[in-house]
């Protein structure tokens, strides 16, 4: 993709985008650009609404956004436009920036632009390709200001985020964990960050005990994959940031076999996949911040090999597990993640995030993520970075009253406390147990917000939640 600003568009031949603001309903002032004139009754920038018009050799699209937006809304808006009407383009695009526009505004705007070229028929034989993706493709920002920082820094972000849209929508038998290892080898290479990979053996003799225990009954082996950034060049002390992702490649629910919503289960790594956006968007940004991730990769299937409710299993931590559900298998991998992070890399933050439990979306249906922590600076700036790009999180708490819930008679802890309340809880809690009272520990529950439906496609999908969340509270710190 190449990007450029150009002036004005006089003798432009192409696609014009011309995001437009509320006027009025019954304005007597028309919508004027460049000789074309569009009476109210037609168009007055009503969000969500759009009017078409050719002139010479050019096609021109005014896009209403209202009277005011928010960055969600306006990448979605450009997203919309792009996916719905990419017969209206070519491999040429003006994007006029209005006046009033601020530089993370057209960052939202390239980068919806850039997301509506997404496509999910990854196996279909009849293929439209997007005019954006074409070798040529030309994006001419038309304004009087630089804001080629910002374009760019959208196609970042958008890459980004398509990178996880297709590691959590391409099916369980492509995506199995040796796929994912190679996915982060390749991306470590291209983007610029080092990549350690632990199979099966490395693993055990590692002592990833409960990590290795949910991977069992799979004939496709685990793969926990370890991925290191370091900037090339930071003033004064660097901060460290470690996050911790879910990659359950498929979740069959083990010997406690689901009995309903399996089909989805191939987005049980969309934590996981979402720290592999991250780490992807976090070395294309060159951000100043030192960053370990860690996604424990496994498949959790059904064979004679599986490992058993009352099981009593041992983890990395040296901490003894009692099984209680099969089911409740993410947070026995995030667990040997997050040990082995504090561990052996000892970062000033941790974030992990995952497709936890079903309680979180009883609790908050599909509007944002729950959020646990005990560090209130960690909590208002996970927050404040979610609500900047449209990926909220809203705190439970993580109360000592909850501990009784994985108290174990046989073993140091238990994986599920078997009570229809407070599941989202009682995981953090778990979690927690492996954190050592790390004093900067986050856990982002994102399994109503990870894969769902929304007008881009027939069926559920992903949504690449987390990815930009974490960039931008990795930026911000």
């Amino acid at each position: 993709m190449i990007t450029n600003t150009i002036q004005n568009t006089d003798d432009f031949s192409g696609t014009i985008l011309i995001p437009v603001f509320e006027t009025y309903e019954k304005s007597i002032v028309p919508i004027a650009y460049n000789g074309l004139e569009i009476s109210s009754k037609l168009f007055y920038g009503k969000k969500d609404t759009h009017y078409v018009a050719e002139k010479n050799e050019a096609t021109y699209i005014f896009i209403g956004l209202g009277k005011a937006i928010d960055y969600r809304s306006l990448k979605t808006i450009f997203r919309r436009i792009s996916s719905k009407h990419k017969e209206l383009f070519s491999s040429n695009i003006a994007l006029v920036v209005p006046e009033q526009c601020i530089e993370n505004q057209v960052e939202a705007i390239v980068s919806g632009l850039l997301l509506g070229t997404y496509n999910l028929g990854h196996f279909k034989i009849d293929k439209d390709e997007h005019p954006f993706l074409a070798i040529d493709f030309t994006l001419s920002l038309v304004t009087n200001q630089d804001f080629l920082a910002a374009a760019k820094k959208g196609i970042k972000i958008a890459k980004a985020q398509l990178s996880t849209f297709t590691l959590v929508d391409l099916p369980p038998n492509t995506v199995t964990p040796k796929y994912l290892a190679n996915w982060a080898k390749e991306s470590g290479a291209k983007y610029g960050f080092e990549v350690e990979i632990l199979g099966y053996e490395a693993s055990k003799i590692a002592g990833l005990g409960a990590f290795l225990a949910v991977g069992k009954g799979s004939e496709n082996e685990p793969q926990f994959i370890i991925m290191n950034y370091t900037p090339n060049a930071v003033v004064g002390k660097m901060k460290h940031v470690g996050l911790v992702g879910k990659g359950i490649t498929f979740d069959t629910g083990g010997l406690n076999i689901k009995s309903a919503g399996m089909v989805h289960m191939k987005c049980d790594m969309a934590g996981g996949g979402a720290v592999f956006g991250a780490m992807q968007l976090i070395a294309d940004l060159q951000l100043p911040i030192k960053v370990t991730a860690i996604v424990p990769c496994a498949e959790n299937s059904v064979d004679a090999k599986s490992f058993l409710p009352s099981d009593v299993i041992h983890s990395y931590s040296g901490h003894s597990i009692e099984i209680i559900d099969t089911d409740a298998e993410g947070r026995l991998i995030l667990a040997d993640g997050l040990s082995y992070l504090i561990k052996n890399f000892k970062p000033e933050y941790i974030v992990d995030i995952a497709t936890l439990t079903g309680s979180s979306v009883g609790t908050f249906g599909y509007e944002c993520g729950a959020l646990f922590t005990n560090n209130q600076e960690m909590a208002k700036k996970l927050q404040e970075s979610g609500d900047a790009v449209g990926e909220r999180l809203w705190p439970l708490p993580l109360w000592d009253e909850y501990k009784s819930d994985i108290a174990s008679d046989i073993a140091d802890v238990k994986n599920y406390s078997g009570k229809p309340v407070a599941g989202a809880i009682s995981a953090a809690k778990f979690l927690e147990f492996f954190t050592k009272e790390h004093k900067a520990w986050a856990h982002l529950d994102i399994a109503g917000v990870a894969f769902g439906d929304d007008e881009f496609a027939k069926s559920k999908h992903a949504t690449g939640y987390g990815v930009h969340l974490l960039t931008k509270f990795i930026e911000n710190l």
